[in-house]
C-alpha cells in the first residue's frame, strides 16, 4: 500500500513544490483546500479519511499576508490560520489510525525587529504588532491539542526563496527594472530558506522519531537586505540598482496592496534546534541559494 501524506492548504508555493516531491518519493497525497478538485475544508468526513492512515500531515493553510492589513484581511488571516489548525487537530483526535508526525507552519516573523543580536528558539524574543498575535495564535491553536499517538512540530519559516513563484518574482521584477538597491535603509536582516531545505527538513523530523516542538526553518546565514540586493545584482548581472527608501515602499505598498513591514522588517533567526540536532543544510549560503534558484 502506498505511503499518505496530507498537504493542508497545499495549493500555494510551497504546497505545490512539496506535492511534486512527495509524488516523486511514490506517495499518495491528497490535497485539502478551498479549489474543487481538492477535499475541501467544510468536507469533515472527507478531511477525517484523509487524515486517517497518512503517514504525515503538513498544514500551509492561511491567506497571504502579501496584501492591506485592513479589518476584514486581518480577521481573514486570522481565521484562516487559527480555524483550519483546529478542524485538522479535531480530524487527528477522532480518527483510528491518526498520523504519526503533524506539521504545521508558522513563520518567522513572531520574533521582534532584531538588528542587535539573532533570536533562536531558546533566547528569541517574541515581538508585538498584528502578525506576532497571528502568530502566537496560531501556535497556540496548535499546541493546545494533545495527541498522544502524533508528534507535533511547528516549523517557524522564514523567507522562502525557490523558483516558479514566492518572493523572487517581485525581487526578480525589481532588480531587471533597475530597482534593485536597497530597500529603506538596507541594514535589517533577511532571514530566508532555500524551498529544497524546508522540504528536507520536513523529512528530517519526520524520520527522528524524538523530535517535537518549535523549530526555526531558516537557514544558517541571514544576511542584510543591503547585501541580499547585491546578490541578486551580480547574478542577475546588473549594475544598476536604485534604491527605495522608506518612504518610497510606504507609497509602493499602497499601490500594490501590502505593508511595508514585508519588507523593513528585521527578521534575524538562527536554526539552532535544527542544527544542534545534526540537520545538514543544503543551500547554508545565500550564494549558493540564488545561482540555483536563477539559473
Amino acid at each position: 500500500m502506498k505511503k499518505k501524506v496530507v498537504l493542508a492548504g497545499g495549493t500555494g508555493f510551497i504546497g505545490q513544490y512539496l506535492e511534486k516531491q512527495f509524488i516523486q518519493q511514490n506517495y499518495e497525497v491528497i490535497i485539502i483546500s478551498r479549489k474543487p478538485q481538492h477535499v475541501a475544508w467544510t468536507d469533515i468526513k472527507g478531511i477525517k479519511a484523509a487524515i486517517d492512515n497518512a503517514e504525515l500531515i503538513i498544514n500551509l493553510a492561511g491567506k497571504s499576508v502579501d496584501c492591506r492589513y485592513n479589518e476584514k484581511n486581518k480577521q481573514e488571516i486570522f481565521d484562516s490560520r487559527t480555524e483550519t489548525t483546529r478542524i485538522l487537530g479535531e480530524a487527528i483526535e477522532s480518527v483510528s489510525n491518526p498520523p504519526g508526525l503533524w506539521i504545521n507552519s508558522s513563520t518567522a516573523t513572531i520574533y521582534r525587529h532584531a538588528e542587535d543580536r539573532p533570536m533562536t528558539e531558546t533566547t528569541g524574543e517574541i515581538g508585538e504588532g498584528f502578525s506576532v498575535e497571528v502568530a502566537k495564535a496560531w501556535e497556540k491553536s496548535f499546541f493546545d491539542f494533545n495527541l498522544p499517538q502524533t508528534r507535533q512540530a511547528a516549523l517557524r519559516i522564514a523567507i522562502v526563496l525557490g523558483k516558479d513563484g514566492g518572493v523572487m518574482t517581485p525581487f526578480k521584477n525589481l532588480v531587471t527594472f533597475g530597482l534593485g538597491g536597497i530597500q529603506g535603509p538596507g541594514t535589517q536582516k533577511f532571514s530566508w530558506i532555500h524551498i529544497e531545505d524546508v522540504y528536507r527538513i520536513m523529512l528530517f523530523i519526520r524520520d527522528r522519531k524524538d523530535l517535537q516542538g518549535v523549530f526555526n526553518c531558516s537557514a544558517p546565514n541571514p544576511i542584510s537586505n543591503k547585501q541580499f540586493m547585491a546578490e541578486m545584482r551580480g547574478i542577475m548581472n546588473k549594475k544598476i540598482g536604485l534604491p527605495s527608501p522608506r518612504w518610497m515602499l510606504e507609497i509602493g505598498a499602497v499601490i500594490i496592496r501590502t505593508e511595508p513591514e514585508l519588507i523593513l522588517k528585521s527578521r534575524w533567526v538562527i536554526p539552532e534546534r535544527l542544527e544542534k540536532e545534526g540537520y545538514q543544510f543544503k543551500y547554508p549560503k545565500i550564494e549558493k541559494a540564488l545561482a540555483d534558484i536563477l539559473s
